[in-house]
This record gives C-alpha cells, sequence and structure tokens, in this order.
C-alpha cells in the first residue's frame, strides 16, 4: 500500500517536553483536546491515542522505529486521528486507558497505544510495537492495517467491545472495595500484625524489597514496617526495612557520585536500574530514609538523604524555586550511557592508590557487571559490615568527586523541566521530614522557595493547577495534586509553627469534599466534578510509582479533623479505611499508603501543644525524634483559635510542653526528657 504523506504535527506549540519530542514526527500528532475528539466525530475515524513521557526509554525507542518513518505515518494519517498525551501532564487519561489496557493484556506499561472509537471509548491496544515481527508480536504497521480493516468491516463488533470495556473501567472503581458490615472490626493490633506478616510473605530477604524483578522501591510499605516495630516491638520488620534501605543505597539504582535515585531496578539485587531519575521516587525514599534515621541514629542515612537533596537542589529546581519532573534514562541515543563507566575509563581518570581504594569499596569487575559496563555500586560486604572510617570516607569523596568531574564532560540526559503539583508537593513534605529528621537548616531555604513557587505560580483566581512549565499553569489540577498539597502544608506547620498553613489545608480539604466526593459522600473521585473531558471519573485506590490519592485524603481527614474538632471528617476517614479493609491486610504491597492510614487508627495519635517563649526550640528537638503518629501545633503564648491551643497560659519567660489525648493533656512539663517520660508512661 502506497499513502501520500500529509500531516500538520500540532505538538510544536505544546509545552510538555514529551510532547515536544515528537513535535517534528511526519505523523499528523493532535494534543488531546476538542479539536482532535471533533475531528474523530465528524470524520467517523477511529482514534489512536499514544501516552507516554519524556524519561521512558521504549518511548523513544518507539518513536525511533515507527513514528519517524514516513510509511508508516502516512498508514497513520490516512485511518486514525491520531493524539499524543504526556501521562504525566494528563494522568486521569492515562489512568482510564492503562485500566483498558490491562482488562485487554493482563498487564500495562509505556509507551501505551490505545485505540478509541470516535467517542474515545478504547476497544484494542497494547504498548511497545516493533517496526517488523519480533517478540511474538505483529508490526506496529500490520496493528495499524488490521485495526483499520476491522473497524471498516467489524464496526458493530469494536462498538460492542469498546462498551463492554467502557464498563469494566466502571465497575474498577470498586476494586479492593468491601461493604461495611455489623461486627466487622478493622482496627485491632492482630490486623496491624496481619499486615506485617503479609509484607514480609512477599520480601525478599536477601537483597530487600518485595517480589522479584523489575524491583520497585515501595516506600509505603518499608514505612509501615518501620512504624510497626515502633508500635509493636517486632524486630523482624525493622530488620527487612533496614535492609531493604541499604540493598537500594548501596546498589546501582542509587547514584553514588551526584546522589538521587534512579526508577526502578530491572534485577533483584538493585544493580541495573531503569536510569531515568524522577522527582516523586526521590521524595518518597527522602520521607522513608528520614524516618529511618530518625528511629535508628544512623548516620548513613543522614547522608544518603543530605546528597539527594543536593541533587535535587542543584538539578531538579527551577530559578524561582519550583522542582522539576525528571531526568531521562538516555542519553546520545542509549539507556544509562551517562551514568556507566568502562574499566579502562576509571583507570584512565584515578591513580594506582585511588583505584585501588575504589576497587576496596566498589564492585568493579574488569570485565564489567552489566553488559560488558560497570555501574558503580557499593561491595555488599563492606557496606554491611561498617560505615567507613573518616580518613577512608575522605578518600572516597575525593575519588567520587574526580569521577564526577570527567562524567560531567559526558552529554547529559534531557531533563522535564515542567513543574507537577502533586510532585512538588510530594518533595516538600520530603525535606520537611528530611528538616525534622537532621536539623539541617539548608534544607529551610528550598522548602520556602518551593511553595511560594507553588503559590505564586501554580495558583489563581481560586484555583489550583496540575502542571507548569514557560510561565503558564494549565489544568486545573486533580485529587492527587490537592492531597498531597494539603498534606505538605500539614508538614510545613509542624516544622515551622505557622498555624496558617493549617488553615490552607483546611480550605483545600473542604474543596475536594465539594468537587470531588462520590455519590455516597465516602470516598474520591480523581477528577472534579467540573471536568468535561473524559469518558468517565475514576476512583484511584491502590498505590502505584505515588501514594494512593483516596489513603492520602483519609490521612488529611483525621488530622485535621482532630487539629479543628471535625468528628465528621474524622468519621469519614475512618470509614474509607474500613472499605478497603480486607484488602489492605490481605494485600498491602498494594495498599501500603492504606495500612499507614489504619496503623494511625489503631496505634492513635500523640496530640503535642507546645506554648510559650522557645517554643521552637523545644518543637525541633521534638521533631528529631520517630513519633510518626503525632499532631504538634505550638504558640508564643498568644490567645489562638485551635482547640489544641486552647486555655493553655503559660508564664511569660517559660516554655511548656503539653501531652494531650481528645483534648484532654497531662500536667505539663519543660524539658524534653520530661516530655519523653510522659511518652513512655
Amino acid at each position: 500500500m502506497t499513502l501520500e504523506t500529509k500531516f500538520t504535527n500540532r505538538l510544536a506549540h505544546e509545552s510538555s517536553p514529551y510532547l515536544l519530542q515528537h513535535a517534528h514526527n511526519p505523523v499528523d500528532w493532535f494534543p488531546w483536546g476538542n479539536e482532535a475528539l471533533q475531528k474523530a466525530k465528524n470524520e467517523q475515524k477511529p482514534i489512536l491515542v499514544s501516552i507516554g513521557y519524556s524519561a521512558c526509554h521504549w518511548c523513544h525507542v518507539m518513536e525511533r522505529e515507527s513514528f519517524e518513518d514516513e510509511d508508516t505515518a502516512a498508514i497513520m494519517n490516512e485511518f486514525f486521528v491520531n493524539i499524543k498525551i504526556d501521562r504525566e501532564e494528563r494522568p486521569d487519561l492515562d489512568h482510564i486507558y492503562m485500566e483498558a489496557l490491562q482488562a485487554i493484556t493482563g498487564s500495562g506499561g509505556w509507551p501505551l497505544n490505545m485505540f478509541l472509537t470516535p467517542d474515545a471509548k478504547p476497544f484494542y491496544g497494547g504498548t511497545y510495537f516493533p517496526p517488523v515481527r519480533a517478540y511474538n508480536r505483529m508490526s506496529w504497521k500490520e496493528t495499524l492495517q488490521a485495526i483499520a480493516g476491522s473497524f471498516a468491516t467489524k464496526r458493530g463488533e469494536i462498538e460492542e467491545q469498546a462498551e463492554n470495556l467502557t464498563k469494566h473501567i466502571v465497575n474498577a472503581n470498586s476494586f479492593g472495595v468491601g461493604r461495611i458490615e455489623d461486627g466487622d472490626t478493622f482496627f485491632t493490633d492482630e490486623h496491624l500484625n496481619l499486615i506485617a506478616t503479609n509484607l514480609l510473605a512477599i520480601a525478599d530477604r536477601e537483597w530487600g524489597g518485595f517480589g522479584r524483578a523489575p524491583k520497585f522501591p515501595q516506600t509505603f510499605g518499608i514505612q509501615y514496617l518501620l512504624r510497626h516495630f515502633h508500635f509493636a516491638g517486632d524486630v523482624a520488620a525493622l530488620e527487612h526495612a533496614l535492609l531493604s534501605l541499604d540493598r537500594m543505597i548501596e546498589g546501582g539504582i542509587y547514584d553514588h557520585l551526584a546522589g538521587g535515585f534512579a526508577r526502578y531496578s530491572t534485577d533483584a539485587e538493585w544493580l541495573a536500574p531503569h536510569f531515568e531519575k524522577m522527582l516523586y521516587d526521590n521524595a518518597l525514599l527522602i520521607g522513608t530514609l528520614s524516618e529511618a534515621y530518625q528511629l535508628t541514629g544512623k548516620e548513613k542515612y543522614a547522608q544518603v538523604i543530605s546528597d539527594t537533596l543536593s541533587f535535587v537542589f542543584s538539578e531538579l529546581t527551577n530559578s524561582e524555586g519550583g522542582f522539576y519532573s525528571a531526568l531521562d534514562a538516555d542519553s546520545e541515543g542509549e539507556e544509562g550511557k551517562f551514568y556507566c563507566w568502562s574499566y579502562e575509563e576509571i583507570k584512565e581518570i584515578l591513580d594506582d592508590e585511588q583505584f585501588s581504594t575504589l576497587s576496596g569499596f566498589y564492585d568493579i569487575p574488569e570485565k564489567g557487571n552489566w553488559e560488558g559496563k560497570i555501574i558503580l555500586r557499593f561491595k555488599k560486604e563492606i557496606f554491611a559490615a561498617a560505615d567507613t572510617n573518616p580518613a577512608q570516607e575522605e578518600k572516597l569523596k575525593t575519588i567520587r568527586e574526580k569521577l564526577l568531574m570527567a562524567r560531567s564532560e559526558k552529554v547529559r540526559p534531557a531533563l522535564d523541566d515542567k513543574c507537577l503539583l502533586g510532585w512538588n508537593a510530594l518533595m516538600i513534605s520530603a525535606c520537611c521530614k528530611a528538616y525534622a529528621a537532621t536539623g539541617n537548616e539548608s534544607m529551610m531555604h528550598g522548602i520556602s522557595g518551593a511553595i511560594s513557587f507553588l503559590e505564586n505560580k501554580m495558583f489563581a483566581n481560586g484555583e489550583w493547577f496540575h502542571t507548569w512549565k514557560n510561565d503558564e499553569a494549565k489544568h486545573p489540577a486533580f485529587l492527587e495534586d490537592l492531597c498531597f498539597l494539603a498534606q505538605a502544608y500539614i508538614h510545613l506547620q509542624e516544622i515551622s509553627g505557622r498555624q496558617d498553613y493549617l488553615l490552607r489545608s483546611r480550605l483545600i480539604v473542604e474543596y475536594i469534599v465539594n468537587k470531588f466526593s462520590d455519590e455516597e459522600q465516602v470516598l474520591f473521585y480523581y477528577t472534579s466534578a467540573d471536568q468535561q473531558d473524559v469518558i468517565l471519573r475514576k476512583k484511584e485506590m491502590y498505590d502505584g510509582a505515588v501514594p494512593s490519592a483516596n489513603a492520602v485524603m483519609a490521612s488529611n481527614l483525621h488530622y485535621l479533623g482532630i487539629v479543628f474538632d471535625k468528628p465528621d471528617w474524622i468519621e469519614r476517614a475512618t470509614r474509607m479505611v474500613s472499605l478497603l479493609g480486607k484488602a489492605i491486610i490481605r494485600y498491602p504491597g498494594s495498599f501500603g499508603a492504606w495500612a499507614l492510614a489504619m496503623q494511625t487508627l489503631v496505634c492513635g495519635v500523640k496530640e503535642i501543644a507546645v506554648i510559650g517563649k522557645n517554643y521552637h526550640d523545644l518543637c525541633k528537638q521534638i521533631n528529631s525524634q520517630f513519633l510518626p503518629n503525632k499532631i504538634i501545633q505550638t504558640s508564643k503564648n498568644e490567645m489562638v483559635d485551635f482547640p489544641l491551643l486552647k486555655a493553655k497560659n503559660v508564664d511569660a519567660n517559660d516554655t511548656e510542653i503539653f501531652l494531650c489525648s481528645n483534648y484532654a493533656c497531662s500536667k505539663p512539663v519543660k524539658t524534653i526528657k520530661d516530655f519523653n517520660l510522659l511518652l513512655k508512661n
């Protein structure tokens, strides 16, 4: 078949780095919007939606092989309305069509190529398609021709399949959601123990983490185990949580030269990462490492926190304080090229003594440890034995700086320089937790810059926006954006003492309740009731790369319900967790953020008020401790209209700490030592 190539690629004016990567393809690409959707209806053509993200390796491969090929593009342009979507810019659309793909194939991934009817309902899809038959897959051209033929000759069957798939996606909203039966009680110590048991049942006891390769950090499960040790004294839980963090830190998933973590490991040993560095992964790992440091006091965790934040502030932060989204996996068309070394390269950069020192601590085989190349990773037995002594560490620091300098001469991976509200909020929360744990004042500048950026650039006319680039904020915020932001304001208040942050958090939660609640007024949709360009509203229940927005919302409602004495919010949070109770207990690997919410409801909250002249110093000392289920509010002694702070008068030159439960407080104390005695009692 010979087709004339006619195209008008409309992506050149988009802000998404991923869409801009495809702006010069010979494909007649549209961004998602009325123009493309109306064209499909007017011409009664099927829609091809291709979804990916800028740091996606296989997205780049398929672009080079197929979307840049004029013959392939001609088929696409003749028979389809072609829409490119950045999954990070439009996660709502990605969630819908990924659900359809998983129903069709049993798995998912990116690039996500989904075929839709002219009214945007999915009927067939897949991930990567090769340019010629391979891997037991049809080629992309064959797939396009088969779909175009079927749409022309079997339209009725396709419409029926699309309706069935759409109904499946609607039904998937109730995945994991049960009914609250009389006598159901999930809020027991026994159920918390069972969650820990079920997490440890899928644990890799040698290499840490959960499950087999590919292996993701799954920080929610690690956090649960850290906290389970704190509350229940379960040593096995602590050991696996720390083993998981240690193996990641020593492995290739961690950048030993510049700090920061790659997205996941392709093997069970955390050696060979999928090399892209995502903002959200680093935020979640910083937060988890902060808890590990509070619990153990091990300086290696503080160092990794510091180095990772240095990477974030230097490479993922714009001049106005906002956080960029990601660094690509590829450079010069090759995955991981920027981060990998040859044996000869390292020998050439370092002198003999330095090479000997490096080889004593790092795995530097002459033939390489991954595809003939070297990915830097600590030798397991060295890292596990003990921290290096100061003299050794100074030598290693010099060596790492020398290698980093050499690496800086390489072609750098591309930067995804859009700023996402939810991911920025996750990093603000992580910075707050890191500051609380380490007391490092240098982190405060990054925190204040980031929240100012969000308030100045991503909020306008009473509305928050999901994405920002080139001084333009776009797309109304989704549920996870607002939930994560409300949580970030809570963390900001805890480290700063500024009560106005709690007021801002409450306003966001009130907006969510009004605009995102489901029909039963219990759970929340991912999209606002005002949004019109999706075929249905989904509810995201389980954790993905980021925590379940509904689980975070439950935690926010519980926390702010106590702070503002709103029993209806506390009750709603409890009902949300109860509806997911059976799934949380059976499958905590998929419902880790929910498990943390259940843990809080069972173990209770420490309500702490610090009032008086030196409230900031005492608050800082309390925050440095591992108290995962706390609410802390402070006041200089002025009249403040918060239930926890009311009617607590302190002498002008004193500072007192009140430990409370249900607003009933113990006799105040003046020192951290006495406060810790109160906690024990």
